[in-house]
């Protein structure tokens, strides 16, 4: 298993969640506009950036526990039976800490 490659694509990743949600961050932090109608708007898209940002913040936490794995030398081992992680499964879900028969169960 190639862990340089893992730990790049995670890296880059990372770089890329981060410059993510630093321009949602922004956008919350825009003035909104006085017209009643595009206030509407506005809060309907700040939900959407919400759901974004939090669903980008689950992200990078998973990427920071898969280096801290890598780091520790136990990336590509399932964290619940013990058991290698596919390279496959790793190629579609670098950071996955699972198995596919583990995470299945889940």
């Amino acid at each position: 298993m190639d862990i340089a490659r893992y730990k790049a694509i995670l890296t880059e990743r990372k770089r890329e969640l981060d410059t993510r949600l630093h321009k949602i961050e922004e956008d919350f932090e825009q003035p909104r506009n006085p017209d009643d109608d595009d206030r509407a708007v506005e809060r309907n898209n700040d939900e959407v950036l919400g759901e974004l940002g939090e669903a980008g913040q689950k992200e990078l936490a998973a990427i920071d526990a898969a280096l801290g794995r890598i780091a520790a030398g136990t990336f590509g081992t399932c964290v619940k039976c013990g058991e290698p992680i596919s390279e496959e499964r790793l190629d579609v879900v670098p950071h996955t800490p699972f198995c596919k028969t583990c995470a299945a169960t889940l």
